[in-house]
C-alpha cells in the first residue's frame, strides 16, 4: 500500500516489502489475503486486523498482543478451530464497515510484540500454517501492486525493488531533474529501457526517425505488426511503452540541430547514442560550452570471415574532465578514413551491452555504484572478451 505511515515506519515498510497486502483503515492495520483452513478442511482467505499505535507520523510498539480476524473461524488442518489462539467468536464490530468473526490472543514469551512486523508475521504464521499443510502454495505474501500518487513519485507504482533491497536512499541519488537521450536506435532504446526504471524526474528523448521492423529486432520489448503498421516515430512508440510504468517521459520527434540545441542547456545530464558525423561533433562541442556532463556510446561491428567481431565504446565527459575527448580522440566524429567505431552492423545483444556499460558509468558518476578507477573511457572487444578502462580521473 502507499501511505505516509508505511513510508515512515520501518516495521510496516518491511511487511509491505515482504509481500503482505496492507491497508490502514479507521486507525486499524489490515492484512489481507491471509490463508486459513475452514471447518470443511478447505483453504479460504481472510483479513487480520490489528490496532495501530503511532506517534503521529510513525508506528510505536503495539499497545496489545491481540488481533481480530474477518472471513471465518480459522481451523487446523483437520478442521478443528484454533482454540489455542482464538479468544472469542461471533460478529465483532471493529469499526465502521469493519466486522470481525473472532479475536486471537497469543502473548509472546517476553509479554509484548516489539513492533508490527513481529506481531503480524507471528499471527500470519499461526493462521496460515495449517493452510499450507493442505495447499503448500497458499500464502499471504501476494506482493500486490502499490499505486503511487503523482505528487509522490514519477512512478505509477511503488519501486518495491529498491525498498525490498533497502537501497532506496542510494537509488534517490539518481533522481536528477532532467536527463536527455539523443538517439533512439538500438543502443539508445536500451539506454532508455534502463533509465526509465530510475527516479529521474523528466527524461527527454530526441529522435525524428520512424520505428521500422528492422529497428524492432534490436530494441527492448516486442513491437506488434499493428504498431509497426501505424508507422510511429521512435519517441512516440517508446513513450507509449513506458508511460504505463512512469511519468515524465517527454518525446521530441526531431533531431538535435542548431535551431533546438539550446534545449539541452536545461538538462542535468545527456546520453548520446547517435551516429558519428558533424552533428555529433556539434552537439559535443555545445554540451561542453553549456557545462553539461554527458556519456557517448558507440560500437563498431564487422565481419571476420563468417563471424562478427568489433568493439563497444563508452566515453564519459564531465565539466572537470574534458580534454581526453579531444587529445585522445575518444569520440569518433566520422572524420577518419577508417573509423573502427562507425560500422553499420548491429545486434540486439551488443546494443544492450553498450547501453548497460553506459548506464553503469552514469550511475558511478552519481555515486550509485562504487567507482574505484574513475575511468572516463571504456571499451569492450568481442573477440578477446576484453573490457578495458582508460582516462582515469585523479
Amino acid at each position: 500500500m502507499s501511505h505516509p505511515l508505511v513510508s515512515h515506519s520501518s516495521d510496516l515498510a518491511r511487511l509491505r516489502d515482504e509481500g503482505f497486502d496492507l491497508e490502514i483503515r479507521s486507525n486499524y492495520l489490515l492484512v489481507k489475503h491471509v490463508p486459513y483452513v475452514t471447518s470443511t478442511r478447505e483453504v479460504a482467505y481472510g483479513v487480520i486486523i490489528s490496532e495501530l499505535s503511532t506517534s503521529g507520523s510513525s508506528t510505536i510498539r503495539p499497545s496489545d498482543h491481540v488481533v481480530s480476524f474477518a472471513g471465518g473461524i480459522p481451523c487446523d488442518q483437520h478442521g478443528s478451530p484454533l482454540t489455542k489462539i482464538i479468544n472469542s467468536t461471533g460478529a465483532i464490530r471493529v469499526a465502521e464497515g469493519l466486522v470481525a468473526d473472532c479475536t486471537f490472543s497469543s502473548k509472546p514469551p517476553v509479554g509484548y510484540y516489539a513492533d508490527y512486523h513481529a506481531k503480524i508475521a507471528s499471527y500470519v504464521n499461526m493462521v496460515s500454517g495449517p493452510a499450507q499443510v493442505i495447499d503448500p502454495a497458499a500464502t499471504a505474501r501476494t506482493f500486490p501492486v502499490v499505486q503511487v500518487a503523482e505528487q509522490d513519485s514519477v512512478f505509477r507504482y511503488l519501486d518495491s525493488a529498491s525498498s525490498r533491497a533497502r537501497i532506496s536512499s542510494i537509488t534517490d541519488k539518481l533522481a536528477l531533474p532532467k536527463v536527455a537521450l539523443v538517439g533512439l536506435g538500438g543502443t539508445g532504446s536500451f539506454i532508455l529501457d534502463l533509465i526509465v526504471k530510475t527516479p529521474i524526474h523528466e527524461i527527454h528523448v530526441y529522435d525524428r526517425d520512424i520505428l521500422y521492423a528492422h529497428n524492432a529486432f534490436r530494441a527492448p520489448g516486442a513491437a506488434s505488426v499493428e504498431e509497426l503498421d501505424a508507422v510511429p516515430t521512435k519517441v512516440e512508440h517508446y513513450q507509449r511503452m513506458y508511460e504505463v510504468m512512469r511519468r515524465g517521459i517527454v518525446p521530441h520527434p526531431v533531431h538535435v540541430v542548431g535551431s533546438n540545441i539550446d534545449e539541452l542547456r536545461a538538462m542535468t545530464f545527456v546520453f548520446l547514442a547517435m551516429d558519428s558525423g558533424p552533428a555529433k561533433k556539434f552537439i559535443v562541442t555545445k554540451l561542453e560550452e553549456f557545462g553539461i556532463p554527458f556519456i557517448d556510446a558507440g560500437m563498431g561491428v564487422y565481419r571476420v570471415g563468417e563471424s562478427l567481431g568489433g568493439i563497444l565504446r563508452v566515453t564519459a565527459s564531465t565539466p572537470d574532465h574534458r580534454t581526453h575527448v579531444w587529445d585522445h580522440q575518444r569520440i569518433p566524429f566520422g572524420d577518419e578514413e577508417d573509423d573502427e567505431y562507425d560500422r553499420n552492423i548491429q545486434t540486439a545483444d551488443l546494443n544492450m551491452l553498450n547501453a548497460v556499460l553506459a548506464v553503469i558509468k552514469w550511475k558511478k558518476l552519481y555515486g550509485f555504484y562504487l567507482d574505484q578507477e574513475h575511468e572516463m573511457f571504456t571499451t569492450y572487444t568481442i573477440g578477446g572478451n576484453q573490457l578495458l578502462n582508460d582516462d582515469q580521473t585523479p
